[in-house]
């Protein structure tokens, strides 16, 4: 299985993420990752879905079926060649010793991770970057206990080229 990364310019109008998320769900792609907000341009939204699939024809009938619904203005198929592709995440991460302390820190600071809270027994952080650093920044970590984690899922903008 390959993960794919969707971007959907759609209309903001109530139903849509319902509409889309069926079209996947009808079609059996459980997804992955979503995230979705509003576009500088009035009435728009951007969606950006991950979803597991066998090859790249599976994601062509997919782009395919989105781009009939009403709703949906642009359909782009991204790659980590044509767009930049991130997560974001935070976590608290139990501080019990000075040593563990020091020793997410230091790891923290390896991984470029905001600390945006600390208290005597956890530290809070934030992390930027492909899912495999944030994958790989919590693997690290998760034997020092972490007691919370959010990730916001996949998001992901064109890289422009040529003026374009």
């Amino acid at each position: 299985m390959k993960r794919h990364v969707i971007s959907m310019i759609v209309e903001d109008q109530p139903g849509v993420l319902t509409r889309i998320s069926g079209l996947f769900a009808r079609r059996g792609y459980n997804i992955e990752t979503i995230t979705v907000g509003k576009t500088i341009k009035k009435g728009e939204s951007k969606m950006v879905v991950t979803v597991l699939a066998e090859d790249d024809r599976e994601i062509e009938q997919i782009e395919k079926q989105v781009n009939k619904l009403v709703d949906t203005i642009k359909v782009i198929s991204m790659t980590k060649k044509d767009a930049v592709i991130r997560e974001l995440v935070m976590l608290t991460v139990a501080t019990k010793t000075k040593q563990a302390k020091d020793d997410i820190f230091k790891y923290a600071k390896i991984y470029k991770t905001k600390i945006v809270d600390v208290t005597p027994k956890s530290l809070t952080l934030e992390l930027v970057g492909t899912a495999d650093k944030v994958d790989s920044f919590i693997d690290l970590i998760k034997g020092y206990g972490i007691k919370d984690i959010s990730r916001t899922g996949v998001t992901a903008i064109q890289r422009k080229t040529n003026g374009k």
